[in-house]
């Protein structure tokens, strides 16, 4: 007799999923699963715009960082600067990043790119390639041969294992959607939720670096919802990763919420995805330009966890002191030096035009809502910008009814609209008056009716096999003991 832990051992999978998988090792085995190229990861919407930027040191840049995000991330900063040297520095750290490993996919993309600009050790060597695409087959048909074992033995773990080992080989040799399929897979034969976790944390992991950021969502809740989750380096890594999706989606309000609540636990445990130094960047700017400043100054300001990573981001704790403080020259200047560095960034590179505008937009408003009028003059020297642009700028807010001001042009001033206070107490004093007589007289109408214990009843047409009437058709009333009826 077999146990119930047996039984649930020798439950056959699905069949269908593991003929799609099987059908797709096949093809592994034919051509060595043709990865994607570069445009597999995650690409920024607007390609054509580039950036110069002689300040970033590349290499302590990329020290922050490993795996396959490094190599994404120094291929991002070389497509987008418009400096030939800090290119080709990239390209060369990418270079060597990529021989470590087993991707010979983007081996040639990068050599291709290259060019022979960095001299002959960097041109495409077709015997190491040969040599990885053999080493790899080998180990590819091992990985296949085991995990059809452990399916015929009918071992959950086994099999589990053997689909993880699987996804590690797609991943390491740039097959994503393999990787992803294969790290799926695995979800059927999970038996603890240390196990869940981790199928959570490998698929979410292949999203990002595929873009698919709604899969991340997803993982994240199904992660999140898994019993006995309380490891807290496990937690900070599914907030940070939450963060980046609600960042890709646009809705910087939630990205910041998860980039602030992540525990200081995180370190450098997940540099294969994101730094210490990026959750406080990107929270920093998310915060800035969604959050009030009561909830700036509780969630961010004073909240003791994301201080340490603000401590490792100099700049980023400093320009959010001065909006804070209202010191908002101080705070654009460093909102405009540290604009070209953000244009670089693989995850941020598409959102900080969007995040400087609501940012500057709300120091604007900041600014003017204490004051019934304001000096344009004045104002455009806090601002570093010129008259003219911001009246343009305040016009656009007006328009859109955040600042609620007139613009005298001829005189340069700002004049506040302040709604009649005094005009608005007496309507509302008046209001409630009326309301009170109203509520006054049917709570009299209602002790009457008590009081002569006195029922109400509304007989119905249709309770006593009469025609329909209509609604407006005039009601005869008579009084019976105790009771008032109302006769249609």
């Amino acid at each position: 007799m077999f146990s119930d832990d047996d039984m649930e051992a020798m439950d056959p999978p699905n069949t269908e999923q593991e003929e799609d998988i099987e059908e797709e090792q096949q093809k592994g085995k034919q051509k060595q699963q043709e990865a994607p190229s570069l445009a597999s990861s995650p690409k920024p919407k607007d390609q054509t715009s580039a950036v110069s930027n002689d300040q970033m040191d590349i290499e302590a840049y990329a020290s922050l960082y490993k795996g396959r995000t490094k190599i994404l991330r120094l291929l991002f900063i070389a497509e987008h600067c418009r400096n030939q040297a800090m290119e080709l520095e990239a390209l060369r750290m990418a270079h060597e990043e990529i021989c470590k490993g087993e991707s010979t996919f983007l081996y040639k993309e990068v050599c291709e790119k290259i060019n022979g600009r960095l001299g002959p050790a960097f041109v495409l060597d077709q015997e190491w390639v040969d040599s990885v695409d053999r080493r790899t087959s080998q180990r590819f048909e091992r990985l296949d041969n085991e995990l059809n074992s452990y399916k015929t033995n009918l071992i959950k773990e086994s099999i589990r294992m053997g689909y993880n080992d699987l996804g590690d080989f797609h991943y390491g040799r740039g097959d994503l959607q393999l990787a992803f399929k294969c790290f799926v897979r695995t979800r059927d034969y999970c038996t603890t939720s240390k196990h869940i976790i981790s199928m959570c944390l490998n698929v979410i992991l292949v999203a990002i670096n595929l873009g698919q950021f709604h899969h991340v969502s997803n993982y994240v809740a199904k992660a999140e919802q898994t019993p006995d989750n309380q490891e807290p380096q496990v937690v900070a890594k599914l907030r940070v990763v939450a963060g980046l999706a609600f960042l890709e989606n646009q809705k910087y309000k939630h990205a910041a919420r998860k980039f602030v609540e992540t525990s200081s636990d995180l370190g450098v445990s997940y540099s294969e995805v994101i730094a210490p130094q990026d959750v406080a960047t990107y929270g920093g700017l998310c915060a800035l330009a969604s959050f009030d400043r009561t909830e700036l100054k509780s969630k961010v300001i004073e909240n003791t966890n994301f201080k340490i990573f603000l401590e490792l981001v100099p700049e980023v704790r400093e320009l959010i002191l001065d909006f804070y403080a209202s010191r908002y020259a101080s705070c654009l200047g460093y909102l405009q030096k540290l604009k070209t560095n953000l244009l670089l960034d693989i995850h941020l590179h598409d959102h900080v035009e969007s995040l400087y505008t609501l940012i500057r937009h709300k120091a604007l408003i900041q600014y003017t809502t204490p004051f019934i009028s304001v000096d344009l003059n004045r104002m455009a020297d806090a601002f570093k910008t010129t008259v003219a642009g911001l009246e343009k700028e305040l016009a656009a807010l007006i328009m859109e009814n955040q600042i609620q001001a007139r613009i005298d042009s001829h005189n340069k001033i700002l004049h506040a609209r302040h709604a009649d206070q005094r005009n608005g107490t007496f309507q509302r004093a008046l209001q409630t008056g009326t309301d009170f007589e109203r509520d006054t007289r049917a709570m009299l109408v209602r002790a009457n009716l008590l009081k002569h214990d006195i029922v109400s009843i509304i007989l119905r047409p249709q309770f006593f096999g009469m025609h329909e009437v209509s609604k407006y058709q005039k009601v005869n009333m008579y009084w019976l003991p105790r009771v008032l009826v109302i006769k249609f």
